[in-house]
C-alpha cells in the first residue's frame, strides 16, 4: 500500500499525497448500511464541536465490534474502504449465511478464514480470550469489559501488546505507553489494525479538508481581544497569559480532564508518556 506523492503541478498538489490502497471500490452491503445525518458539530442547534460542517454525503456501515458469534467460522468476502473511519473494513460471511462487517486487520484478504472462539488458534484475524493469547502477541480490537465489545486499538495501524497474564487478569501495553490491567476473559483480535500508512498522508489543500467535513480553524493569537483571550497586540505576539485559554476563558493545552477518582484508575499500572 504505497503512499503516492504527486508532482508539483499546482500549489494544491505541492507536497500532497494519497494512500493508493489496493482495494477496488465496491458498493457497501445494503443491509448493513444506515443513513448518516450530518449535524455540523451541533447539539440541540448549538455548536458543541467547532470546525465541523459540509463534507461529502456518507452512508454509515454497521460495524460488529462485539463479534459474539462464538464458534461459527466466517470467510472474508472482500475488503472495503469505510469513509467513516481510518481503518479498512472486512465483509464477513458466516457459515450460517449471516453477513457482518468488522474492522480489518493487517494481512486479512478476500478468502481468509476467521473465527471467534475462547480458545481459537493464534492466527491473524482470529478473535479469542486474552488469557489464551501468548505473551508478546500484538492484538487489536480489545475489550475492556467482557462482552461489551472492542474499545481499544480500533483505528488504523493501532495495536496493543499482551505483557503478562496472572490471576485471571492480563497486563496490556497501549501505543501511548500506558500499561493497564484487564480481565483475561476479555476478547481481542490477533494482529494490527489495517491501513497503517493512514497518518503519513498529507492533505495538501484546503478543499480536501472540506470534503472530509473539516471547516477552517483560526488561531486565537491572530484575533482581536474582543474575540479571543489570546488576541490583540502589535505584530506577532505571544499569548501573554500564565496559561493558554479557550475562547471562553477556560484552561486549554495541558489541562487534565480525567476525573480524579475514576473507577478504572485501579486498573492503570503505568500512565501514558508525557509529551
Amino acid at each position: 500500500m504505497p503512499v503516492k506523492i504527486y508532482k508539483k503541478t499546482s500549489p494544491g498538489r505541492r507536497n500532497s499525497s494519497v494512500n493508493k490502497l489496493e482495494v477496488p471500490f465496491k458498493e457497501p452491503e445494503k443491509s448493513l448500511t444506515r443513513p448518516l445525518k450530518r449535524r455540523g458539530g451541533r447539539s440541540h442547534g448549538k455548536i458543541s464541536v467547532r470546525h465541523k460542517g459540509g463534507g461529502h454525503k456518507r452512508l454509515y456501515r454497521m460495524i460488529d465490534f462485539k463479534m459474539d458469534k462464538l464458534g461459527v467460522p466466517a470467510i472474508v468476502e472482500r475488503i472495503e474502504r469505510d469513509p467513516n473511519r481510518s481503518a479498512l473494513i472486512a465483509l464477513l460471511k458466516y457459515a450460517d449465511g449471516e453477513k457482518r462487517y468488522m474492522v480489518a486487520v493487517e494481512g486479512m484478504k478476500a478468502g481468509s478464514k476467521v473465527v471467534t472462539e475462547e480458545k481459537a488458534s493464534i492466527k491473524t484475524g482470529n478473535r479469542l480470550a486474552i488469557k489464551n493469547i501468548p505473551v508478546g502477541t500484538p492484538v487489536s480490537l480489545v475489550e475492556m469489559v467482557p462482552g461489551k465489545g472492542a474499545q481499544l486499538a480500533r483505528s488504523a495501524g493501532s495495536s496493543v501488546a499482551v505483557m503478562s497474564i496472572e490471576g485471571g487478569m492480563a497486563q496490556i501495553k497501549l501505543a501511548s505507553g500506558e500499561i493497564r490491567k484487564t480481565s483475561g476473559n476479555c476478547f481481542a483480535t490477533i494482529g494490527q489494525v489495517s491501513n497503517y500508512l493512514h497518518n503519513t498522508v498529507v492533505i495538501g489543500k484546503a478543499g480536501r479538508s472540506r470534503w472530509l467535513g473539516i471547516r477552517p480553524a483560526v488561531r486565537g493569537t491572530v484575533m482581536n481581544p474582543v474575540d479571543h483571550p489570546h488576541g490583540g497586540g502589535e505584530g506577532r505576539q505571544g499569548i501573554g497569559l500564565k496559561y493558554p485559554k479557550t475562547p471562553w476563558g477556560k484552561p486549554a493545552l495541558g489541562k487534565k480532564t480525567r476525573k480524579k477518582h475514576k473507577y478504572s484508575d485501579k486498573f492503570i499500572i503505568k500512565r501514558r508518556k508525557k509529551k
